[in-house]
């Protein structure tokens, strides 16, 4: 039996929901007695899968076609690499990569699927598989039969796996070119320059919410806040929907899933969608005028105030 972990790599090693996915995978494979491997794949990445190998043992897909992460090539290397090595479950972090990529893969491999599982349990031998549904307010325990049942994790369900005490060989596997699909093309990549960590990643993410108005306001108590505490700066969806913040930022069910050491929310209500997406952090902090506020129901410390008084006050005394 073998798990196959796909791995999302930031150009240096392995990126922090991936190694929750391993986690996932070892826990997995101590029961099952499966055998782990991890797979990269990209152009010129030997450096980055030998840094990889720090995890497990690594197969490689290297080839100038994939030089850009293109779904439907990626996924067809994916479905190959299954197939190649009969794995018994493939799984990745349950990030909008994995959202994009990893659903074709388990659509070409005709396998069975479950996102964003944040816990598992046996019966027998059955793999037992925990993920929520309606907002947070159910969990759904599920089974997957067939081949090739494919998982996403929450990386804020499963703790990052650390480094084994050597690291395991990286193999390199063959890639067919006939077979990729070339359709669709890449036409470049646009970005804006951030010196902030990512919300997925950080271990203090500061969010605001309705109370910002601006994007200048935002930035002037929301992230001098996050950067004060060298931590992320988040949101709530409706200041993307109000273009004043970036959606990568967005924090909730329909964003990302966030669970740092320390979560401070600023001028947001707490509606149920957010909520679903940051309360499994450690320690949540709220400060909000409205004491009937719902976030106050999963804040650790609350504090009743105006942000925009709160929050220089607590500059200062951050300086």
């Amino acid at each position: 039996m073998r798990i196959l972990v796909i791995a999302e790599t930031d150009g240096v090693g392995l990126r922090q929901g991936s190694r929750s996915a391993v986690q996932f995978a070892r826990e997995v494979a101590a029961k099952n007695g499966a055998e782990l491997q991890l797979l990269v794949i990209g152009y010129d990445q030997r450096a980055v899968a030998e840094q990889v190998a720090a995890y497990g043992p690594v197969l490689l897909a290297d080839a100038p076609t994939l030089e850009h992460p293109i779904a439907e090539r990626y996924a067809t290397v994916i479905a190959q690499a299954a197939n190649n090595t009969h794995a018994s479950l493939i799984c990745a972090a349950a990030t909008t990569y994995a959202k994009d990529v990893l659903v074709r893969a388990a659509g070409l491999l005709g396998g069975t699927m479950a996102t964003e599982v944040v816990g598992h349990e046996w019966s027998g031998d059955k793999l037992l598989l925990r993920r929520p549904m309606y907002a947070g307010a159910v969990t759904a325990t599920v089974t997957l039969s067939g081949p090739f049942p494919t998982v996403t994790v929450r990386s804020s369900a499963y703790p990052a796996a650390e480094p084994l005490p050597a690291p395991e060989p990286v193999t390199a596997i063959d890639v067919d070119a006939n077979l990729i699909p070339v359709t669709t093309q890449y036409g470049g990549l646009a970005s804006k320059a951030n010196t902030r960590p990512d919300v997925t990643e950080a271990r203090i993410v500061v969010s605001g919410g309705r109370a910002f108005k601006t994007t200048e306001e935002f930035e002037q108590y929301v992230g001098a806040l996050a950067d004060r505490l060298h931590g992320a700066a988040g949101t709530s969806r409706v200041l993307v929907d109000a273009g004043i913040v970036p959606n990568e930022l967005q924090v909730g069910q329909t964003g990302k899933i966030v669970a740092p050491e320390l979560y401070i929310a600023l001028g947001i209500s707490g509606a149920v969608q957010h909520l679903a997406g940051m309360k499994n952090s450690k320690v949540i902090v709220a400060i909000n005028n409205d004491p009937d506020a719902p976030i106050f129901e999963v804040a650790d410390y609350g504090l009743v105030a105006d942000v925009r008084e709160a929050v220089p006050e607590l500059l200062d005394k951050l300086a």
